[in-house]
């Protein structure tokens, strides 16, 4: 427990008909573990429809929420579901929105598709956000006048915070938590929900090693011998002698089970690697190249912008305006 009392903040969860239960779920589990770290009352948590009542999630269980007040909640989370990328169907949500925003709510966020309802009510306008990488496109093209990003776990930009899906709404509310609270109240959150603390916003949505799934072993044990030897030289030669298949028995299997070329799964590999340490701190790029087996930064520039469509400069800008903003107080 946190020596001292702490001020009370009600974070408000809204949640609609079809909603998805582990967009409510995670965030909500995150800032009820919060407040039992800090003595006092320090989150009042409520979970909140526009008629109040019982409300159907998306795979059938019923959540019992208040009415959504008229008064100002220090936090609101909207969630995610099918419906919200549906924002026309909801234009009365995203009229609340737009009415709680008036009110002086101090910080405003959505999991997953709730960014449509965000962006339906013109919050987003002008504005960095994301959701779920499935969704980015076509939140780009329903809502042009928004800052898509579309391979982060969460933005934030002024008091909106947008995330991708259902887990990162746990790395956006650990995130608010260390804001209000404090970085150690925010880790032993973390710990109790058995999560890293905190992934940084600019992280990737995407694993590459997750992403290929091949079916046969011998082909996860070459992407897991690529992963494990980055920094050396990778041929499709050297792998086939890892998968005891010829070069050319090897290429096609490859191909077959991942939908990626040796090379390509490499390539997207080292920028995986490589994107992590970039972000991670003021490491030369040159080093960071070298480290993970591109022979020159050129080389690995290129690589980023084929894979990811941002240098790795950029990215580190990026991962800079992250830390900065969740700095803000």
């Amino acid at each position: 427990m946190a020596e001292g009392g702490a001020p009370s903040r009600d974070i408000a969860f809204m949640v609609f008909p079809g909603f998805q239960i582990q967009d409510l779920s995670g965030p909500l589990a995150a800032f009820e573990i919060a407040g039992n770290a800090i003595t006092g009352q320090p989150y009042r948590r409520h979970v909140v429809s526009q008629t109040g009542g019982a409300v159907s999630s998306s795979c059938g269980l019923e959540i019992m929420t208040q009415k959504i007040r008229s008064e100002a909640y220090d936090t609101l989370l909207v969630m995610g579901g099918a419906a919200s990328a549906n924002p026309s169907d909801l234009l009365s949500i995203s009229q609340q929105m737009v009415a709680v925003a008036a009110k002086g709510t101090r910080r405003i966020a959505s999991v997953c598709t709730g960014a449509f309802i965000l962006a339906a009510a013109g919050l987003l306008d002008g504005r960095r956000a994301t959701t779920h990488w499935k969704h980015t496109a076509h939140l780009q093209r329903q809502f042009p006048r928004v800052k898509v990003e579309r391979d982060r776990i969460f933005t934030r930009d002024g008091n909106i915070w947008t995330s991708a899906g259902i887990t990162a709404g746990i790395d956006l509310s650990l995130a608010m938590i260390e804001e209000d609270f404090g970085v150690d109240v925010s880790h032993a959150t973390a710990r109790m929900l058995v999560v890293y603390h905190r992934r940084p916003g600019g992280q990737s949505q995407f694993s590459a090693l997750a992403d290929m799934e091949p079916e046969s072993d011998r082909i996860r044990e070459v992407l897991t011998y690529m992963r494990e030897n980055l920094a050396d030289a990778l041929s499709t030669e050297r792998l086939a002698d890892v998968a005891c298949l010829s070069p050319r028995q090897f290429g096609r299997a490859f191909l077959a089970e991942t939908g990626e070329t040796p090379a390509k799964a490499v390539e997207r590999l080292r920028v995986e690697v490589a994107r992590q340490r970039v972000e991670q701190g003021a490491e030369p790029i040159e080093i960071i190249a070298r480290m993970v087996g591109f022979a020159d930064p050129e080389r690995m520039r290129r690589a980023f912008i084929r894979v990811i469509g941002h240098p790795p400069q950029s990215i580190r800008r990026m991962a800079a305006r992250d830390e900065a903003d969740l700095s803000l107080q």
